[in-house]
Parts: structure tokens; C-alpha cells; sequence
């Protein structure tokens, strides 16, 4: 049977009481619909509340709320138990105190995001730092644990960690380049890059934390900077710190604005990346901007020019064609969009430093 988690808006006057005795009277009827509620969080600040419920179907899980206390969900997406649990800490109630009679949870679902991404400036040393990345990642778990972060993915090159405090992501960040530069890894070869995010489990999206991730994700790989915050995390921290300002040599952020263009510019670039006709005006009308304002933000916010950035996004995804074995040379040099297979192969080289039929033989 499926688990869900479901997410509630409050009204300024719900407490952590209330919660907990709403929980008790899902509790007492889940039985009828089929279901078990498993857990809650409660999060007073931002007024939200999210509970774990294994249940037949989603329909069965608001008939259930709305016959025990008519506070029907906000929205509602399944999940894997396993996920939440490296997300946040736990998939059942925590123990309940020993001198209370009632067991109030008031314990927020919302977390920092940490992605770290390690990108090859040069192909050819691919296989040279199996030794390097192996101390490396030992540097991460110790690094996480130390900070109270969780591991929720770990990959060769990417790893996802969770964070509660916006002062442990960041101090875990820095100690993550830290540790880079101490692995024996060149900058000339490789370079680490960490983006942060902050929010809530269940929000606009189908998967959990699917907002954050992504946004985390899009300022790890595509923002100029080492460490780069999103908006929201950098208004946290500063109101941690007494408004004391990150430090801009160490950190970057966007501002709003310029966060949610890199968002609607992603948007776009996602689904039109491989037309070989895209033209510089096709971003222009979609984006509602002209050609310089268009060059100078996307200048500013990626450190590259728009050709530069468009070539380097499309060689990013035929460099996962060739990983993958989709295709040859040439299938692959018109699927990502390039119009000429020699051109292709040049750009490749130009820019990771070996032939795309030598890269394919390395794999």
C-alpha cells in the first residue's frame, strides 16, 4: 500500500495542540478508510503542517481527514518512505515524553539543501582520481555528521545532504571546498560546486523537496561562484546573524529577481535546448526582454555569454548521450542540436580536451 505525505496551510491560531489532538482523531477512525498515520511535523513559524499516512489512495486519505476534523490537504504527493527518512530524521512519532500524558509534536519539516557537484574541465584526467574522490567522499561523511546533515544521496560526482540550520549548511559548505582543495585534485582538472536551498517537503511538484532540489541544483551548476545561496537561504542566515552580511568573497546569491529569471531561462533552455534553429530572439520573446538586457543577465548571473552558455549546455547533455551509448558521433552531434558533426567534435574538444570518438573509447 502506498505512503503519502500531505501538506496543510494553518491559520494563525492553530498551535502545536491543536495539531496533536487532530492527529489523535485521524488515529481513531483511519481504520474506516483503510489507512495508518504514521507521523506529523508541525511547523509554527511557517504555519504548515505535513503528515506521513500509509493509505489505499489519495482519495481515501482526504475522506479520512475530512470525516475526523474536515482539514482537507493542501496538496498531497506519495513518497518513499526510506527518502523522507534520510530528509528528515524520521517516519514515526518521536518518543513521547515520560512525564506528559499527550504526545505534542512541534518539530518542522522544513530543511536547508545542500548540492555539491563536481565538473570535469578536462575530460582525459576522468579516470585518474578514483583514489582522490575516495578521500573526498570520506571527507563528506565526516564533514556532514559533524554539522548534523544527512546523506540523502551520494553519487561519484553529486551528493545531496539535508540540513536544519541555515549556519551548519553554510559552515558545512565551506569546509566541503576546504576539503576539495586538500584532496589532491587540481582546479585545472576538476572544480567543486555547491548550491544551497531551503523549504518545505511537499509544495508545488509531485516529488519531495522536488522545489528545492531543483532550484539547488540549477544555482550549483549554472551560477558563477563557488557556493552559491539562493535568496531565501541567504535572508535565513542573515537573520541568524543579526544581519550580519555573508561574506561575498566566499558566497554568492541571487536576488529574487534574478532568481526567477534563471528559473523561466531554465524553463525555456530545457525544452528547446536541441533545435538546431534556436535563435537568440526565441529567448527574447519568451523571456519578454530585449537582446542586451537578455546578454547582460545572462552574463551576470552564469559568467558566460549567451552562445557560450547555450554550446556549453548542449555539449553537457551529449556528453550524457555518449555515457549513455545513444547513438553515433553524428546522431549524437544533431540531437543536441549542433549542425554539423565535425563541428561538434570540435567544440568537444575545444572544450574538454579530447575528440568525442576518443571519449567514447575511454568509457
Amino acid at each position: 500500500m502506498p505512503i503519502y505525505m500531505d501538506r496543510h496551510d494553518l491559520e494563525e491560531a492553530v498551535n502545536a495542540e491543536h495539531v496533536a489532538h487532530i492527529h489523535q482523531e485521524d488515529l481513531k477512525i483511519e481504520h474506516e478508510f483503510g489507512c495508518k498515520g504514521l507521523t506529523y511535523w508541525f511547523d509554527d513559524e511557517r504555519r504548515t503542517a505535513f503528515c506521513l499516512i500509509n493509505a489505499p489512495s489519495k482519495e481515501a486519505l482526504m475522506e479520512m481527514h475530512n470525516k475526523a476534523h474536515g482539514a482537507i490537504p493542501n496538496s498531497i504527493i506519495e513518497v518513499d518512505p526510506s527518502i523522507v527518512e534520510s530528509f528528515l530524521g524520521r517516519i514515526e512519532d518521536p518518543v513521547k515524553p515520560k512525564d506528559t500524558d499527550f504526545n505534542i509534536i512541534n518539530d518542522a519539516a522544513f530543511r536547508v539543501l545542500m548540492i555539491s557537484e563536481i565538473g570535469f574541465c578536462n575530460l582525459t584526467c576522468k579516470h585518474k582520481f578514483k583514489e582522490s574522490f575516495d578521500k573526498f567522499h570520506l571527507q563528506i561523511k565526516q564533514s556532514a555528521k559533524k554539522f548534523n546533515g544527512r546523506i540523502v544521496q551520494e553519487e561519484l560526482l553529486r551528493t545531496l545532504v539535508s540540513f536544519r540550520s541555515v549556519s551548519e549548511a553554510l559552515e558545512c559548505s565551506l569546509e566541503f571546498q576546504s576539503a576539495f582543495k586538500s584532496s589532491g585534485i587540481r582546479s585545472v582538472d576538476l572544480q567543486l560546486k555547491i548550491g544551497l536551498g531551503s523549504g518545505s517537503p511537499v509544495s508545488k511538484g509531485e516529488t519531495i523537496f522536488g522545489e528545492v532540489i531543483n532550484l539547488a541544483e540549477r544555482l550549483c551548476h549554472h551560477v558563477s561562484g563557488k557556493i552559491i545561496l539562493s535568496s531565501e537561504v541567504k535572508e535565513l542566515y542573515e537573520s541568524e546573524h543579526m544581519n550580519r552580511p555573508i561574506d561575498e568573497k566566499l558566497l554568492r546569491s541571487l536576488v529574487p529577481s534574478d532568481e526567477k529569471f534563471l528559473n523561466a531561462f531554465l524553463d525555456f533552455l530545457e525544452t528547446s535546448w536541441n533545435r538546431s534553429n534556436l535563435q537568440v530572439d526565441d529567448f527574447s520573446a519568451f523571456l519578454g526582454l530585449s537582446k542586451s538586457q537578455l546578454y547582460r543577465k545572462v552574463k551576470f548571473i552564469t559568467g558566460k555569454s549567451l552562445n557560450i552558455f547555450l554550446k556549453e549546455y548542449r555539449l553537457e547533455r551529449a556528453l550524457k548521450l555518449l555515457d549513455g551509448r545513444k547513438g553515433n558521433i553524428s546522431e549524437i552531434a544533431f540531437d543536441s542540436g549542433f549542425n554539423s558533426p565535425a563541428y561538434f567534435s570540435k567544440c568537444f574538444y575545444d572544450t574538454y580536451g579530447i575528440l568525442p570518438s576518443k571519449y567514447m573509447n575511454l568509457s
